[in-house]
């Protein structure tokens, strides 16, 4: 069956020397992993005591929060499901499921069995993260640069059996587990040791980063942050701090759209750090004035995101991750909208007309790089998309919003 509006579309496309064929298979292939803590407001299911720490907070009261690991992976069933394309899953070391009641220091891949199961039934690959908030241990937002000695053992110990967790996740999935960590660490008022934190941070990140294990099962990362509540002074784990370590180390760095100043562009970074560091981890959100992790639209950052990701030949080295919590909104509508904006912004890259806008830029043309950028922006970009989802039988427009809208009432039950 003919479809009027993608064969004029893709005739506009072609017309500048962009295959939409191409675009489309190539977007297919991407895979986004999808963040579960926007499904229960980043409580987890371990039910230990301590405050979220270093900034995390979801705001808000919308019904329908998962309340049990069986409640949000049936609400992760319903969003792949109108998600195109194959995906991922990133968990959080507090989303455990067992009867047991293990302290962090003690968690074992056990624990999370189920979630491999589920995710072997629905063809998904796992990424893990070790969860050094919300814990008494944690109150005081120090944990791998603490003073006390006993305090950054338990931390490390939990950051050890986190990688041996992950790298099971990707032995029994076939296919390697990120390991992504962050820390809260920081001061609330402007400390004078600076460097006593960052040294003892860099002792036990080697303690835990000291077994070498397969890179076909797991896939190290760390994350920076700007500042956070009760860290506005300094952050130990800074931009600065992780960049040279995961030089050092040869590990994977994390840049979270949320963690730099609202003047800086993070798109401008992948460049840079990619010259220095083999890979890449995104975490994509969308900060309102500070890391405020709102869910992503299809904005400048956005698409200059996937702009420097095509443009620069960034996709094989870099791993496409979600990270953002809002409980005003339907979660399961969060994660949808958000996940298919960032396949926007990705499509929209794959069907730009790079080589004309690339030929200009070398040749110093500025003239016809503008105009070039700017003509490019009237392109029928939404014909494309709307195709893509019809080959995947995904809805769009009108009839995503019912669906959203219905699997929202469904669940309003939850309080």
């Amino acid at each position: 069956m003919t479809n009027p509006a993608f064969d004029a579309a893709r005739d506009a496309f072609a017309a500048l020397g962009v295959d939409a064929e191409q675009a489309m298979t190539a977007l297919a292939a991407i895979p986004i992993s999808v963040h579960c803590w926007q499904g229960d407001d980043v409580r987890g299911f371990e039910g230990k005591s301590g405050t979220s720490g270093g900034g995390i907070q979801a705001t808000g009261n919308y019904p329908g929060r998962a309340r049990t690991p069986d409640e949000l992976r049936a609400d992760l069933d319903y969003a792949y499901g109108r998600i195109p394309g194959k995906h991922r899953l990133n968990l959080h070391a507090f989303y455990m499921d067992t009867p047991e009641t293990p302290d962090r220091d003690a968690i074992e891949y056990r624990h999370f069995a189920p979630w491999v199961d589920w995710a072997k039934t629905q063809g998904l690959g796992l990424d893990f993260n070790p969860t050094f908030f919300a814990h008494a241990k944690a109150d005081d937002n120090l944990t791998l640069s603490h003073p006390t000695q006993g305090i950054r053992d338990f931390w490390i110990e939990h950051g050890k059996r986190c990688r041996e967790i992950a790298a099971q996740m990707g032995a029994a999935l076939g296919s390697a587990a990120v390991n992504n960590i962050w820390v809260p660490d920081g001061s609330k008022d402007t400390p004078v040791a600076r460097m006593a934190a960052r040294k003892r941070l860099e002792s036990s990140l080697d303690a835990m980063f000291a077994a070498p294990l397969p890179r076909a099962q797991l896939i190290d990362a760390v994350e920076s942050k700007l500042f956070g509540i009760g860290v506005e002074s300094m952050t130990v784990g800074s931009h600065e701090f992780y960049l040279g370590y995961a030089i050092r180390r040869n590990i994977a760095l994390c840049l979270d759209m949320g963690h730099f100043h609202p003047t800086e562009s993070v798109a401008d970074k992948l460049s840079s750090v990619a010259l220095s560091v083999h890979e890449i981890l995104l975490h994509v959100s969308r900060p309102v004035r500070w890391d405020s992790d709102h869910v992503v639209t299809l904005n400048d950052d956005l698409l200059a995101m996937a702009q420097e990701l095509v443009f620069g030949d960034l996709l094989p080295r870099t791993h496409i991750g979600l990270d953002f919590f809002d409980a005003t909104i339907s979660r399961t509508a969060a994660w949808v909208i958000g996940t298919r904006n960032m396949q926007k912004a990705l499509l929209r890259a794959l069907l730009l007309p790079r080589a004309q806008l690339v030929a200009a830029e070398e040749a110093m043309d500025f003239t016809a790089r503008l105009i070039w950028a700017e003509e490019a922006k009237d392109l029928p970009f939404a014909a494309i998309w709307a195709e893509f989802c019809a080959r995947q039988n995904m809805p769009v427009g009108a009839a995503l919003l019912q669906d959203l809208a219905g699997y929202a009432r469904k669940v309003a039950h939850r309080g």
